[in-house]
């Protein structure tokens, strides 16, 4: 029954690192654009939360979850329209990748000035005590809720990018964005609007990390490297492959836990140096040239 544990909480624990990753995944597919600073976008959410829980005593957290996503797709939207539709369109990765860098170490620095060093999480209340038990088998009610959001956040996901007018361009975008522009299609429009729910997913993972977990404002680069592996080890474009990608994340943290008590993620990162090493285009990615 142990293993049976370990795995319904590895899948758990999966779901989040799923949603850490899939908004990186998608300005990645759209834009092809690495956003270093997605990371300092997770903490600071994860402040916004701690901070608006503070204002709002007795309310869960997770009833905060929606305003919080609608305040970053805000920020989203108009960092990329004022900032990085600079650089998205930039021939070299160089640009983008020196502006995001720069841009993390400034929210870095202005989040340990309002802040302080000193670690937060936000208190879920008693739901973070809640458990279910299945026989021998105990799982947090926490957790649970955690991966139903995170599966409801990919189904809603792929049925917008399918199933709408502004999914088909998105998707004309990342295929083509100058065919896509000849058909009245405005890409930064698009550009925004998608950075716009990345940060919003981003949000909604740097609070329900923050109900799991400590934070400090220098956080960021553990969360960026747990969703950039993510959205590797899943494939990149496909969000289906990110959810997969944080479940065998998730499998590998705990049953490493479970073998060497002070590992913390390491063997996070051996799982995904292996698919690099074994399967270099991920889980659900096309054969990389």
């Amino acid at each position: 029954m142990v293993w049976v544990d370990l795995f319904i909480n590895g899948i758990c624990l999966g779901g989040l690192y799923g949603v850490l990753g899939v908004g990186l995944a998608l300005v990645v597919g759209v834009m092809r654009f690495v956003n270093i600073s997605h990371g300092e976008f997770i903490v600071m959410a994860a402040f916004v939360g701690v901070f608006a829980s503070a204002q709002l005593v007795g309310v869960n957290p997770l009833w905060l979850l929606i305003p919080v996503a609608a305040l970053f797709f805000f920020v989203g939207y108009v960092v990329q329209a004022v900032l990085f539709n600079c650089v998205v369109t930039a021939p070299d990765l160089f640009g983008p990748i020196l502006l995001t860098f720069g841009f993390s170490i400034v929210l870095q620095n202005a989040m340990f000035e309002l802040f302080g060093t000193d670690v937060r999480s936000l208190t879920a209340g008693g739901l973070s005590r809640l458990s279910i038990s299945l026989g021998s088998v105990s799982i947090g009610v926490l957790p649970l809720i955690t991966l139903a959001l995170a599966i409801a956040f990919f189904v809603a996901l792929q049925l917008a990018i399918s199933r709408t007018a502004f999914g088909r361009a998105i998707r004309a975008t990342a295929d083509n964005r100058d065919v896509a522009r000849l058909m009245g299609v405005k890409p930064t429009r698009v550009f925004n609007i998608t950075m716009g729910f990345a940060m919003a997913m981003a949000a909604v993972a740097g609070m329900l990390l923050a109900m799991r977990s400590t934070f400090t404002p220098f956080s960021g680069l553990a969360n960026l490297l747990v969703a950039f592996e993510v959205i590797v080890i899943g494939g990149f474009g496909s969000f289906w492959g990110a959810l997969l990608g944080g479940f065998l994340l998730g499998l590998a943290q705990l049953i490493g836990l479970h073998f060497d008590p002070d590992a913390g993620i390491f063997y996070v990162h051996v799982a995904f140096f292996a698919v690099v090493l074994f399967r270099p285009q991920g889980l659900m990615g096309i054969k990389l040239p």
